[in-house]
């Protein structure tokens, strides 16, 4: 039995669809797909360096990878290192993004669109181009920070010297970096509440906490919450900023849990640095979905 004419015309639009999308399906397939299951496979070996060229010698070693990760010292550093990161790097970028939004949106009427480059530029820097700027900023002796502290009788610490400042540092120069993007779904957010609800909230008597407060915020709660996935997603794998500042010293106290996994790769741990990768992502996951918990509109 033949086909009817918008029979046959849909199978051709579905051939025509699924040639289209052929071609990304195989290279998603060959370069991400597989990639990604050859590496949990390889979490649950020995495989290392010497291993390369005998891939079918390596022994199953099941969730040796992952105990030892556990029992490894620096590993749980660098875990605590990250957690520190996240738990004061994203509250402060947030924060620090919002704020740089309701200044453009309502603070600022001449040259705006100057004023978002700016904030804007730190994002699309180079990371190195960042790092000798604030190197020179947080210099123990001749840094432009200490000496500004030193005008007011302060005494300056060693910013990247000291393990107990070394943390901190990184935390605001990666906030000075990043908020920039924040700060631009931010402005996109407060431009799309409608005027009216203001209005009518000021002619109550609001004033403008209380209408940020109870008008605002509620109304960015979709915003807020896309803002703060993606940013703990890039903060829980913070690699380039003590990797290019500090190399994770002093005495472990800046390494992070990406840039410790990266290391066990440059030594051939490929197994053990793959279990790594794989407990970063379930943490990543995890953080996700209590972000997803939390702030997720209510119905």
């Amino acid at each position: 039995m033949s086909l009817s004419v918008p029979a046959r015309r849909r199978r051709g639009v579905q051939r025509a669809a699924w040639g289209l999308i052929l071609p990304f399906c195989l290279l998603f397939g060959v370069f991400t797909a597989w990639p990604v299951v050859q590496s949990l496979f390889m979490s649950f070996t020995d495989t290392r360096n010497r291993d390369l060229r005998t891939p079918f010698a390596v022994e199953f070693v099941g969730l040796d990878n992952y105990v030892q990760a556990f029992a490894d010292p620096i590993f749980r550093t660098a875990a605590a290192n990250t957690a520190y990161f996240v738990l004061v790097g994203v509250p402060l970028t947030l924060i620090i993004a919002l704020a740089a939004a309701v200044v453009l949106d309502k603070g600022i009427t001449r040259f705006r669109a100057f004023f978002r480059l700016g904030f804007y530029t730190p994002v699309i820097t180079s990371i190195v181009a960042v790092a000798v700027v604030w190197r020179f900023l947080l210099q123990d002796e001749f840094g432009l920070i200490n000496t500004v502290l030193g005008w007011v009788g302060i005494d300056g610490p060693n910013w990247l010297g000291d393990p107990d400042w070394s943390m901190p540092a990184l935390i605001l120069m990666a906030a000075w970096r990043n908020f920039g993007t924040a700060m631009i779904i931010f402005l996109a957010g407060l431009q799309a509440v409608p005027a009216s609800l203001h209005e009518a909230a000021s002619i109550d008597g609001a004033g403008p906490v209380r209408r940020f407060r109870h008008i605002t915020l509620p109304l960015l709660r979709p915003t807020l919450l896309f803002v703060s996935v993606t940013t703990a997603i890039g903060y829980l794998q913070f690699f380039e900023e003590p990797y290019v500042m500090t190399n994770g010293g002093p005495l472990d106290s800046t390494i992070s849990a990406s840039m410790y996994t990266y290391r066990q790769f440059g030594f051939g741990n490929y197994g053990y640095a793959s279990a790594m990768s794989y407990l970063i992502f379930v943490v990543i996951a995890i953080v996700t979905a209590l972000q997803f918990r939390l702030l997720r509109e209510r119905g």
